[in-house]
């Protein structure tokens, strides 16, 4: 069974373990490096874990019994209250199409609609077509909006969007 538990300063160093892989794992997903990220101190871990915790992100790992195989976060965009960007979203490739993805980001939706946002936007770069598609399937569609990958500015990165439902109550502001 899947669990989804909150990115937090008691599980910073599995976090860490995480995030590494996918780097190493999926290097062409991500706007970082596994060198740049894996020079990062356990204290840099800690704290980039307290940050997805704020109330202004939210950050997941997700767990196939007691193994870690998959990660999102989330945050809302400064001086945009529509608006929250997915980033870091990676899914163990042994955990691909059993709907550890998809829990990922309806929790993101879940959390960003519980605040009153009314959209989700993330990046993907044109090489990553499993990416695409599964966004696609989700209900993600082109914005327009590309730029150069920062890693090789060959590759164009596309910017995706979701339209969030409005919450069922009211908004959520914790």
């Amino acid at each position: 069974m899947i669990v989804l538990e909150p990115i937090t300063a008691a599980n910073a160093l599995v976090f860490k373990a995480v995030r590494l892989r996918a780097l190493a794992s999926d290097p062409g997903a991500f706007g970082s490096t596994y060198g740049k990220e894996a020079s990062l101190s356990d204290e840099d871990w800690f704290r980039r874990s307290v940050r997805w915790s704020s109330s202004g992100s939210i950050g997941l790992l997700a767990y196939d019994g007691d193994q870690p195989c998959g990660i999102v976060a989330g945050y809302t965009e400064d001086g945009d209250c529509r608006r929250a960007h997915v980033v870091s979203m990676w899914v163990d490739p042994e955990h691909r199409r059993t709907r550890v993805g998809t829990a990922l980001i309806e929790r993101v939706a879940s959390w960003a609609g519980g605040r009153g946002l009314s959209e989700l936007r993330l990046m993907v770069t044109g090489i990553n077509r499993g990416a695409i598609a599964f966004y696609q399937r989700l209900g993600f569609r082109m914005s327009g909006y590309t730029e150069p990958y920062p890693n090789d500015p060959s590759v164009l990165e596309y910017e995706m969007m979701l339209e969030v439902p409005p919450p069922a109550g009211p908004p959520l502001h914790s």
